[in-house]
């Protein structure tokens, strides 16, 4: 049966413009990079997606390569599109991206238009749609002229396969020169995707200021350092923990960073807060930040990161407080 959404779920999310193009983004975005492949539950996801959407939240973000194994994460995503809210396609931001390793040979990666284009038409099949809104290349690639990467993108967009063209990872030089040619091509840049967060400030140093000027959103994704910036690390290392179980996010950097979050989490417990809501209003606080990526397992997680939106200023004192403790 088709879900019926929350009714007075556009009045619980607060929207921001995304650069300069006409699209909004709700604050909150749901990424579905862990806990949507075939190894999790369809219906931990089902209640995922469709929560997410009574909170206000339209964009969904994923990738031809999310699972494991690659692939499952679009088709489970489609088909909950399908059963359940099938009727509120045109409310959502569907996003996708190719990049990254995807399929054997020389044509499963990277940035040439023949992985681009096929990797497309590969992820509208398994999601079962005509269109996604947002199509990125996922990350930058050496060795591929940037025109024809880039050109890929463009072609996306008029073939009608994707409404705006997007970047992730980029460093300021190399966004500047793919804003360029999206711009002299008709299909200008919609959005950027980078990593960012309390422990990762990278974008703080010349790509924002590239972004702002050239009228470009920002959705960052890790503003929580995998859990890092949440209270599961504080005491030790849990063995079912991502850090537990060896994955990208490794035990030895969780306790390199853990003196700095646990005097992180002193100033969120002064704010009343808890750290992952306080770390995710931070990450807002940048003019040039349209939305949160966030990553969920359960729908408190979803809840909590969505009430961090009813405290997203920040006292001068706190942060010259965050940013010292961030550089020691």
């Amino acid at each position: 049966m088709s879900h019926q959404p929350d009714s007075s779920r556009y009045e619980k999310m607060k929207y921001q413009r995304c650069g300069k193009s006409g699209i909004l983004l709700p604050r909150i975005s749901l990424g579905l990079w862990h806990n949507f492949g075939d190894i999790d539950s369809l219906q931990t996801m089902r209640g995922l997606v469709k929560h997410a959407f009574d909170l206000g939240i339209t964009h969904f973000d994923l990738a031809n390569n999310y699972g494991p194994p690659p692939g499952s994460a679009e088709i489970n995503f489609g088909r909950i599109l399908r059963e359940d809210l099938a009727d509120y396609r045109d409310e959502m931001i569907i996003s996708t991206k190719a990049g990254y390793w995807m399929y054997p040979g020389p044509y499963g990666e990277w940035g040439s238009r023949k992985y681009l284009l096929a990797s497309l038409d590969q992820s509208l099949k398994r999601m079962g749609i005509e269109y996604v809104d947002i199509f990125y290349h996922h990350r930058p690639d050496p060795n591929t002229p940037l025109e024809e990467t880039m050109g890929a993108l463009d072609h996306a967009v008029r073939q009608g396969k994707a409404l705006y063209a997007g970047i992730s990872s980029y460093s300021p030089e190399e966004t500047k020169k793919a804003a360029a040619i999206l711009r002299k091509l008709g299909t200008p840049c919609l959005i950027h995707q980078p990593s960012y967060n309390m422990l990762n400030r990278w974008i703080e140093d010349g790509l924002t200021k590239v972004l702002e000027e050239e009228g470009i959103g920002c959705i960052p994704f890790c503003p929580l350092a995998q859990g890092q910036l949440t209270d599961r690390y504080l005491k030790d290392i849990p063995k079912d923990s991502r850090a537990g179980r060896g994955g990208f996010l490794k035990a030895p950097d969780v306790e390199r960073n853990l003196p700095k979050v646990r005097l992180l989490n002193a100033i969120a417990e002064k704010r009343g807060q808890p750290l992952a809501e306080m770390a995710i209003g931070w990450i807002l606080r940048l003019p040039a930040v349209t939305s949160a990526l966030i990553g969920a397992s359960s729908t408190a997680q979803l809840d909590t990161n969505v009430k961090s939106l009813q405290r997203l200023e920040f006292s001068p004192e706190e942060l010259s407080e965050i940013d010292k403790i961030l550089k020691s």
